[in-house]
C-alpha cells in the first residue's frame, strides 16, 4: 500500500492511495483552514469503517437479515505528546427484527479478534473496547 499527501496551502493537504481516492485533510481554523478532517479523525473513521465492513460482510454470510448497521467510535488521547489513542471504545448498532444474537456477537468478536487489520493495529498502543445494540425496525420505513 502506498499513499502521499500534497500540500495545497498553510496546513491543508490532498491525499490520495492505491484506490486513487483523493481526501482532504486540514487542520482548524487557527492554522489553516478548517475544510477536511483532522489525521486522528481519519485513523478512528478508518478503525469503525474496517470493523464495520467486517460487521456487515459477516452478518450476510452468516444470512442474518438487518436492515442497518452503524458503528460509532469514541477516542481517549493522551496528554503529553506526541498525543495518541489511550482508549477506544466502538458501539456497533444494528437495526432488524428477530435478529439472532449469538450471530451479532460472534461477528462482532471475528472482526475485532480476527479479520479487523486496524484494530489490531491499534491495539498495540490502545485499550480498544466494545459495545452493541439491536434496534427493531421502525415501522412505515
Amino acid at each position: 500500500m502506498k499513499a502521499k499527501v500534497t500540500l495545497i496551502d498553510k496546513l491543508q493537504f490532498s491525499a490520495v492511495a492505491d484506490s486513487n481516492h483523493t481526501i482532504i485533510i486540514d487542520a482548524g481554523k487557527d492554522m489553516s483552514y478548517d475544510q477536511g478532517s483532522r489525521p486522528k479523525e481519519l485513523v478512528l473513521m478508518g478503525l469503525i469503517g474496517c470493523t464495520g465492513m467486517d460487521v456487515v460482510s459477516l452478518l450476510r454470510k452468516m444470512r442474518v437479515p438487518f436492515k442497518d448497521v452503524t458503528v460509532y467510535g469514541e477516542a481517549e488521547t493522551t496528554t503529553e505528546h506526541p498525543k495518541i489513542f489511550s482508549k477506544i471504545h466502538i458501539v456497533y448498532s444494528i437495526i432488524g427484527d428477530n435478529l439472532d444474537k449469538s450471530k451479532v456477537e460472534k461477528a462482532i468478536k471475528l472482526s475485532q479478534e480476527r479479520y479487523c487489520g486496524v484494530t489490531a493495529m491499534l491495539k498495540k498502543s490502545s485499550e480498544v473496547t466494545h459495545s452493541y445494540h439491536i434496534e427493531k425496525e421502525k415501522q412505515g420505513e
